[in-house]
């Protein structure tokens, strides 16, 4: 049975296979107030949403090995846990607003920390109001 997630909007799942710009966008998004989580594939940021229901913002790279890439990841979390806030990052591909999940934001890599920053502010902000 699945948990009813809270979705609190200040806590970002960070999903990401690169360590390194793992941690750099780890260290940004707990810089900027958020509280985080972090998983190096689809399959940990699942069962992370699984275990976890205070996660409300998804931010995933699109690029990584495994069963399910991010954007399929993103796909998955938006059937399953609707009111979870998606961000995709990509930085070999730019996406199409028709290729993502609803209400899911793309940029492209590299990306700026204030434009990410920003975007979780305000997705924080709309979850806050409800």
């Amino acid at each position: 049975m699945e948990q009813s997630h809270s979705q609190n909007p200040t806590t970002v799942l960070v999903v990401e296979d690169e360590p390194f710009i793992r941690l750099d966008a780890l260290d940004m998004i707990k810089e900027a107030g958020f509280r985080t989580y972090e998983a190096g594939g689809a399959e940990e940021a699942i069962r992370l949403l699984e275990e976890h229901a205070d996660i409300g913002i998804l931010f995933t790279d699109v690029n990584m090995p495994g069963s399910m890439n991010g954007l399929e990841l993103a796909r998955s979390v938006r059937d399953r846990w609707p009111p979870v806030k998606i961000i995709i990052a990509s930085g070999q591909m730019t996406l199409r607003n028709e290729d993502m999940p609803r209400e899911s934001v793309f940029f492209s890599k590299p990306y700026r920390a204030r434009q990410i920053v920003g975007k979780l502010r305000e997705m924080a902000a709309e979850g806050l109001g409800h």
